[in-house]
C-alpha cells in the first residue's frame, strides 16, 4: 500500500508568482497538523545545479548540510517547515539529462533508443520518489515544478508527474496550480481569463488541477470563485485566494483562513486536522508591530535583492526575536569605493556579505574600516570576513601589502592573509567547528563543538593568527580538522566579528541564528 502522498505545484500566466512561498506555506500548514512532510523543487533549466549561475540573474545559491547547491526556494522551504533538506530536495533538468546520458554511456539501456519518454520521464519519477525511499515515514511530499506551464523545457516534468498518478494511484497524487488574477486599474476589475487559459494549457498536457491557488492583489468574491470553478472544472471550495501581504510569513495564516489545509486533507483522503499556528501567529505579530526600529547597512556585490535573500531573512528574524523592526539598506560595495564612507553614515550596524571575484572587494574593505574606526557593530560573512581581516592587517598591523590570493593569485602563499586552498573545489556543506572558551563566540554558541554550512574556496592563513592576536584580533573558531580559521572576533566590548561560513543558511524565522541575534542586540545598543 502506498503510504506517502505527493502534491505537485505548478504555475501559470507569469513567473515570480510565488509558487515557492505557496509550497512552503502549505508545508507549514500540513506540518502544524501533525503530518510528516518535506518539500522539494524540480527546475527545468539545463544547468546541472545553481552553483555556477550568476546571483545577479538567479539570486542566491542556498547550501544544505550535505553540501548540495540549491535554488533559493530551498531556503524558503527550510525556513517555513523548519526541517533540514538535502541533495534530493532540488534537481534540475541538467542533472536529469546528465544522469540519463551517463547511464546510456555505461550501457544500462542495453542498446535501445534513449528517448524523453520513457527514459527521461522515468528518471524524473525516480528522483521525485528518492526522498520517500530514504525516509519511508513521510506522509506527504510537496514538489514544486519550476517555471510556468507551457515552457518548452518543462514538458518532460509535466509528463512525468502525469504518469506518476498512474504508477502509484490517482488517490495518492494531488495537483495544485498557482495562477495570476490581474487587476486592471482602468476598468476597476480583476480578470479571470488568464487563469482559465492557464488551466486549459495544463489540461492539454493531461493534468487536471485539483486545487487552484489564485495570486491576487485584491480580495476575490465568492461569485468570482464560482466563475473560475465553473470554467476550470474544479469545486468552488478548491479555489484558494492567495492575496498580497506585507510579510511572507503571514501567508500560511492567510491560507489557513481559506481552509487550504483542510481542502488538501480531504482530497488526499486524510482525516480533518486543524492547523495549530499559534506560535507562527505570534511570530508574525511581533514582526508587524515592533517596539522600535533600527537601520542596518548590508554591503554586497549584487544589486538583485534575492542575491542575499537568506541573509536578509536572518537579520529580520533576529530583529523580530528582539522586538525591533529592521530597515535594511542594500549598499553596493562599488558605490562605497566611489563615495567612501558617506554612504555608511547613520547606520546602527553593518553587515558585509559574501561573494566571489575582485569587483567590489575594495568597497568591502572600506566598509570594514569605517565600522572598526567608528565602533559600529559589524559582521562579515565569507568574503566580508576576508575584507575585515585584510583591512585589519593593513591599518592596524601595518601590513601595507596585505593581500588575498583571490585578488592576486601570485601573492606569496606564506604571506597572503587569504589563501587559495581548495584547488577548483568549493568547501561545501556542514563542518565541525571548535569554539574557544571565554570568547564572544562561546557566549553566542554555548557549545564547544558546533556545525555550520560553508560555500567557500579561500581561507584565512593560519600562520597569521599569532600576529593578529598580538593586536587584539582573535580566532575563537577553528575547524574540527584544525586546518581552517572559521571565526574572527576583535577583543573588547564592541561587536566586530567575521565568519568563513554562512550562518544565514541555518537561521529560522522562529529560531534566529545566534550570530545575528548578538549583532542585532549590539545594533540596538548603538541606537540607544
Amino acid at each position: 500500500m502506498q503510504k506517502t502522498k505527493y502534491i505537485f505545484i505548478t504555475g501559470g500566466v507569469a513567473s515570480g508568482l510565488g509558487k515557492g512561498i505557496t509550497a512552503a506555506s502549505l508545508g507549514r500548514l500540513l506540518k502544524s497538523c501533525g503530518y510528516k512532510i518535506t518539500n522539494q523543487k524540480f527546475d527545468p533549466y539545463i544547468n546541472v545545479d545553481p552553483g555556477r549561475m550568476s546571483p545577479i540573474q538567479h539570486g542566491e545559491v542556498f547550501v544544505t548540510d550535505d553540501g548540495a547547491q540549491c535554488d533559493l526556494d530551498i531556503g524558503n522551504y527550510e525556513r517555513f517547515i523548519d526541517e533540514n533538506l538535502n541533495i534530493n530536495s532540488n534537481i534540475t533538468a541538467g542533472k536529469i539529462y546528465q544522469c540519463v546520458l551517463e547511464k546510456e554511456l555505461k550501457g544500462e539501456y542495453e542498446g535501445v533508443t534513449v528517448q524523453v519518454v520513457p527514459h527521461v520521464t522515468d528518471y524524473i519519477q525516480q528522483r521525485i520518489r528518492a526522498i520517500e525511499t530514504t525516509n519511508p515515514e513521510l506522509d506527504i511530499v510537496i514538489t514544486e515544478i519550476g517555471g510556468t506551464v507551457g515552457d518548452f523545457e518543462g514538458l518532460p516534468f509535466l509528463e512525468a508527474i502525469r504518469q506518476l498518478a498512474f504508477e502509484i494511484g490517482r488517490e495518492n497524487v494531488l495537483y495544485i496550480h498557482v495562477t495570476l488574477l490581474p487587476y486592471l486599474a482602468k476598468g476597476g476589475e480583476i480578470k479571470t481569463k488568464p487563469t482559465q487559459h492557464s488551466v486549459k494549457q495544463l489540461l492539454s498536457f493531461g493534468i487536471q488541477p485539483d486545487i487552484i491557488v489564485c495570486r491576487t492583489e485584491r480580495k476575490i468574491s465568492d461569485e468570482m470563485k464560482r466563475k473560475i470553478a465553473l470554467y476550470c472544472n474544479v469545486s468552488k471550495d478548491c479555489i484558494i485566494q492567495n492575496i498580497d501581504c506585507e510579510c511572507i510569513y503571514e501567508v500560511p495564516l492567510l491560507l489557513k483562513e481559506e481552509n487550504f489545509a483542510e481542502v488538501v486533507e480531504c482530497k488526499l483522503g486524510f482525516e480533518n486536522r486543524i492547523p495549530d499556528l499559534g506560535d507562527w501567529r505570534d511570530l508574525v505579530n511581533m514582526h508587524k508591530k515592533p517596539d522600535k526600529k533600527i537601520k542596518i547597512a548590508l554591503v554586497g556585490k549584487y544589486a538583485l535583492r534575492d542575491a542575499y535573500l537568506s541573509l536578509m531573512e536572518a537579520i529580520k528574524a533576529a530583529g523580530t526575536a528582539n522586538k525591533v523592526g529592521i530597515e535594511i539598506d542594500r549598499i553596493e560595495a562599488e558605490d562605497i569605493e566611489k563615495e567612501k564612507e558617506e554612504l555608511l553614515k547613520g547606520y546602527d550596524g553593518i553587515i558585509i556579505g559574501g561573494g566571489f571575484g575582485e569587483r567590489g572587494y575594495l568597497g568591502k574593505i572600506l566598509a570594514a574600516k569605517f565600522a572598526r574606526q567608528n565602533n559600529i557593530p559589524c559582521l562579515g560573512i565569507g568574503m566580508g570576513f576576508h575584507a575585515m581581516a585584510i583591512e585589519f592587517a593593513k591599518n592596524v598591523m601595518g601590513m601595507e601589502n596585505a593581500q588575498s590570493q583571490e585578488l592576486n593569485p601570485d601573492a606569496n602563499s606564506k604571506e597572503a592573509i587569504i589563501k587559495y586552498t581548495h584547488d577548483s573545489n568549493l568547501r561545501l556543506g556542514a563542518f565541525d567547528i571548535k569554539i574557544a572558551k571565554k570568547t564572544k563566540a562561546m557566549d553566542i554558541y554555548k557549545e564547544e563543538i558546533i556545525q555550520e554550512r560553508h560555500r567557500n574556496r579561500y581561507e584565512f592563513n593560519l600562520n597569521m593568527i599569532p600576529r593578529f592576536e598580538k593586536h587584539g584580533m582573535i580566532f575563537p573558531g577553528i575547524s574540527g580538522c584544525g586546518n581552517y580559521a572559521e571565526i574572527m572576533e576583535m577583543q573588547g566590548d564592541n561587536f566586530y566579528m567575521g565568519c568563513a561560513f554562512h550562518p544565514e543558511f541555518k537561521s529560522r524565522p522562529n529560531r534566529p541564528h545566534g550570530l545575528f541575534q548578538e549583532f542585532v542586540l549590539a545594533a540596538i545598543r548603538q541606537n540607544a
